[in-house]
């Protein structure tokens, strides 16, 4: 049995210690923040509850392996699950709406009742395509460490290498097969489930849309944050020892590797492994000493990588919502180009983008208001990290708060306006989520995926540094709530059950 300690009790965390335990090792869960959750975080405000990450469960099959690893799939009333009629609607810039069936066969129909004929073949082909990535990604990438014989696997297999196009674009393979601009929209709307940029994002990513279709659209009843609760209540019945409101701040090795960590109180906790449940810049650049080979070469590498985009939210509980609102909601941008370059910063500085694509969540769920007349809605929108000295000062005075009335009046005018039924509104800029996460800048996903090469660049889960592992969204696999479960399995693997 070995001594493991997880720093960071977001979901690859929970996910990861949980594994480990099971496998009989001896864990301690280690999380500065005084709550479970990280990134997948819960506000309440007045009798309202709000998530204030993920708003959406795809790939449930993923959390079905998770729980059997752990001792069984949870009870209905600890995590109801609902596939949703509704997967999103999308508002166009022309003004077309667009309501995407949960169902993937009914998505033809619909897309050619909206946009007209023929763009559900259109659509058909495009995923036909994507289903062919999938199938060849899944196993030699999503479900397996990435490394050298990983990359060289994939480069002898000339059938799936021509499959994956690593030569194109998300954008250039839409191209390809969607001759409808909003098509392309749409698709290029996947891009930001990774913090990237179409135009530069991988081809590979046309998994994404796959997977979300053809596995559904799913919430968990009262919330997604629930997912955290029962992954900390499975994890303390397994033997987890959790410290909360405690952090590490260093990563401690010898010759031979990791012996521990330490602990801001300058106490120390002996391990023979470590999981960093942190976002990988952090662990390199701060919690391991730069003298360590291994820390330089890893930090090295990340900054030859591009910063994932980060998010603005609006949290609003409003009194009497409109009725007729779904579940997910997405408001496209007028230029979506000139959106991605001024998050990117490829014209000049980052900076906040003047008409951004709005994504409202609004869940259909009165276990989250303080009554049925009102709801606890979630918007989203793409915003470049809290960068002062090289781009955008989230902290500057009065920019949140009219950034955020910005955002209200855009809604209004593309058809969504709530203004007058505001009874509460929290706003969370890329600064906030900094400090909350301790993620750089606030960065959503860690590195993006813009670059062919960017998911090689992006950290292992088997760091340089001997017993230093690596899970969540700024390491492989990557981001969002599958993803995150994945790179908790493939670590609990690498480590092996106790002897």
């Amino acid at each position: 049995m070995s001594q493991i300690v997880v720093i960071g009790a977001g979901v690859g965390g929970l996910a990861a210690a949980a594994r480990l335990a099971a496998q009989g090792h001896s864990v301690t869960l280690i999380e500065q923040a005084p709550v479970v959750g990280g990134k997948l975080g819960v506000e309440q405000v007045d009798g309202f509850v709000f998530d204030t990450g993920p708003s959406l469960l795809t790939l449930p099959h993923v959390l079905d392996d998770l729980f059997a690893a752990i001792g069984g799939p949870p009870t209905a009333d600890e995590l109801p699950l609902r596939r949703l009629e509704i997967a999103c609607r999308y508002t166009f810039p022309d003004g077309v709406v667009l309501d995407l069936p949960g169902e993937a066969a009914e998505i033809p129909r619909a897309l050619d009742a909206a946009l007209g004929p023929g763009r559900g073949a259109q659509w058909s082909a495009f995923s036909e395509r994507a289903e062919r990535i999938w199938d060849a990604t899944l196993t030699p990438f999503l479900e397996s460490p990435i490394d050298v014989r990983t990359m060289l696997r994939l480069s002898r297999r000339l059938r799936d290498l021509t499959t994956i196009a690593p030569w194109k674009s998300l954008r250039g393979l839409g191209t390809s097969y969607l001759s409808d601009p909003r098509l392309r929209m749409l698709l290029d709307r996947y891009a930001t489930y990774t913090g990237s940029d179409p135009r530069q994002a991988p081809a590979a990513l046309a998994s994404v849309p796959y997977a979300e279709q053809a596995y559904g659209s799913w919430y968990v009843d009262g919330g997604l944050g629930r997912i955290a609760a029962v992954l900390l209540n499975r994890a303390q019945v397994l033997g987890v020892e959790v410290r909360l409101g405690t952090q590490v701040t260093e990563i401690l090795t010898d010759a031979t590797g990791v012996r521990g960590v330490q602990l801001s109180d300058g106490s120390v906790t002996d391990a023979e492994f470590v999981v960093a449940n942190a976002d990988a810049q952090q662990v390199f650049n701060d919690l391991l000493s730069p003298d360590h080979p291994g820390a330089r070469r890893a930090a090295r590498r990340l900054r030859r990588t591009t910063r994932s985009l980060s998010g603005f939210v609006l949290l609003l509980a409003l009194d009497d919502p409109p009725s007729d609102q779904p579940h997910h909601h997405v408001l496209f941008a007028e230029d979506y180009d000139e959106e991605f370059d001024a998050v990117f910063g490829r014209k000049g500085r980052p900076r906040p983008v003047p008409r951004p694509t709005i994504y409202v969540s609004a869940p259909a769920d009165h276990t989250l208001t303080p009554d049925a007349r009102s709801g606890a809605w979630f918007v989203l929108v793409n915003a470049p990290p809290h960068d002062p000295a090289e781009g955008t000062d989230w902290d500057a005075p009065g920019l949140r708060e009219e950034y955020a009335d910005q955002i209200l009046d855009l809604m209004a005018a593309r058809g969504l306006d709530v203004s007058d039924r505001i009874r509460h509104r929290v706003i969370i800029s890329p600064a906030d989520l900094q400090r909350r996460t301790l993620t750089p800048g606030g960065s959503i996903y860690g590195t993006s995926s813009n670059g062919a090469l960017a998911a090689f660049l992006r950290p292992s889960n088997r760091s340089p540094v001997p017993g230093l592992y690596l899970v969540g969204g700024s390491s492989h696999p990557g981001g969002g709530l599958p993803l995150v479960m994945m790179s908790a399995a493939i670590v609990a693997n690498m480590i092996g059950v106790a002897d």
